[in-house]
């Protein structure tokens, strides 16, 4: 774990923002890389989770403007081409990942900000800004999961995976009508938040186990909705088992070594959806929830640190000792006077995982 300076960052393109973060986090996805699962070669800033305050935008920026208060996408769409139109952002022709750069600092330059970008109607109060960051991710990929399952009124809906994208599909699958919804989890305090969230079922057997209790629960049949929210080989399996023919799973987990053989599919009568959530397509909805007090997604943050103490927050994620870390967490008023920093990890030798973290020195 290290910082070092790095340069502000800069309009680059015309259609670029500057924003001064407001809080950032730690996202599940990230600890693919820090446990050495992806191979990270060198240096490599992380972080692709932000709220803020947009301090500067490129001559053709004209929606976004200085001194909003702003929650984006980790992917920048310019909303207008053909994909963007049909609702997925995260296949916009000309997207760019936003975590390239590493948002996890206190200044990040967003790309296509016009697209990107969506401005809160005003300041937002302090206790709304953990929600609105989690809407920048991990609510919008829950929600994207209980979408492509076609969650509606009624439903039984099964959840796999009790991280902060599972326990937010428990919200989404709540908010668009499921009658009953199962949460798989073996960890008692997010039984208890699933719960909250409104989850009417606990199941803490996992695999084949979890799948015969799940089938059990729902006449042998199996549920309407699965929502994937681990992306492992055998959450997928659980998934895809669990779900009734005719019923559908939303999967949003990254995945890594599934494999699922057409001949099963194909008897299996299940629907499969999924891939990178398009956040950007829920976000007006998502933020209106959370500032209406309809939602309150914030409650997946369970550690708060500072930025310095980023390696921490990684850590404790690795151990599920905390379900998400924010880190940078600042006033939504006034300037920043601390110099940038961002996080980053790689594996090489020796093999053990590490976090790297870059400091930008601002003017």
């Amino acid at each position: 774990m290290r910082f070092e300076e790095r340069d502000d960052p800069q309009i680059l393109k015309p259609t670029d923002a500057v924003i001064r973060t407001v809080a950032t986090c730690v996202c599940g996805s990230d600890l693919w890389s820090y446990r050495g699962i992806n191979p990270v070669e060198e240096p490599v800033p992380f972080g692709h989770e932000y709220v803020g305050i947009v301090e500067e935008v490129g001559a053709e920026v004209a929606r976004i403007k200085p001194g909003q208060f702003v929650v984006g996408s980790f992917f920048a769409s310019d909303n207008t081409c053909p994909n963007c139109r049909n609702g997925y952002q995260t296949n916009c022709l000309h997207r760019e990942f936003v975590g390239a750069g590493g948002c996890q600092a206190e200044k990040i330059r967003i790309p296509l900000a016009d697209g990107t970008l969506v401005a809160t109607p005003d300041l937002p109060a302090e206790e709304h800004i953990a929600s609105l960051l989690a809407c920048s991710d991990v609510m919008g990929t829950g929600w994207y999961a209980a979408v492509a399952a076609q969650v509606q009124a009624g439903d039984t809906v099964a959840v796999v995976g009790d991280g902060a994208v599972g326990l937010c599909a428990v919200i989404a699958a709540r908010e668009l009508g499921a009658e009953r919804i199962i949460a798989m989890s073996r960890h008692a305090s997010r039984q208890h938040l699933a719960r909250e969230f409104g989850a009417t079922d606990i199941v803490a057997e996992r695999g084949d186990e979890g799948v015969a209790r799940i089938k059990e629960l729902t006449g042998g049949i199996g549920a309407d909705r699965v929502l994937e929210c681990v992306g492992s080989a055998q959450s997928m399996q659980q998934a895809l088992h669990a779900t009734r023919p005719g019923g559908n799973v939303g999967f949003v987990g990254v995945p890594h070594d599934v494999q699922i053989g057409g001949t099963e599919l194909f008897h299996s009568h299940v629907g499969l959806r999924g891939g990178p959530a398009p956040v950007r397509q829920f976000l007006p909805d998502l933020i209106d929830r959370v500032l209406s007090g309809r939602i309150n997604p914030g409650k997946v943050f369970d550690l708060q640190l500072p930025l310095s103490q980023v390696a921490e927050g990684y850590q404790a994620m690795d151990e599920r000792r905390a379900i998400k870390a924010p880190t940078a967490r600042r006033a939504v008023a006034g300037r920043a006077r601390r110099r940038l920093r961002c996080a980053g990890g790689w594996h090489g030798q020796p093999p053990a995982p590490g976090v790297w973290c870059q400091r930008r020195a601002s003017p």
